[in-house]
């Protein structure tokens, strides 16, 4: 079995900063990337950022500046940095690792339960 599971979310006013991690464990091979994923009430799961494990990241265009992530000091963990944020940053955070290897069968994607984070104005 693979578990992901985030952590650090909260509620915080505008302007303010939250750091959430991520940790993935179990029976685990080897992980192609993990990233992290919003959805806001009434819209669809998007991205915010990835990264893979030879450190390649991607984030959406509209978050880069105020949002970094990074690996975590654990195997299979990671950082999502979120500074400066507004109203519109409210989502359920979700964290997804990618290709997952078990060493046997075919590589998948497991998703985490997610982690809210409001941000008051």
């Amino acid at each position: 079995q693979v578990q992901v599971e985030e952590s650090g979310g909260g509620l915080v006013q505008a302007g303010g900063s939250l750091r959430l991690s991520c940790a993935a464990s179990g029976s685990i091979f080897s992980i192609y990337a993990m990233g992290w994923y919003r959805q806001a009430p009434g819209k669809q799961r998007e991205l915010v950022a990835t990264m893979t494990t030879g450190g390649s990241t991607d984030y959406a265009d509209s978050l880069k500046g105020r949002f970094t992530i990074s690996r975590g000091s654990a195997k299979n963990t990671l950082d999502l940095q979120m500074n400066s944020l507004k109203p519109e940053d409210t989502a359920v955070y979700y964290c997804k690792a990618e290709r997952v290897s078990r060493g046997w069968g075919l590589e998948r994607d497991y998703w985490g339960q997610g982690t809210q984070v409001a941000v008051s104005s």
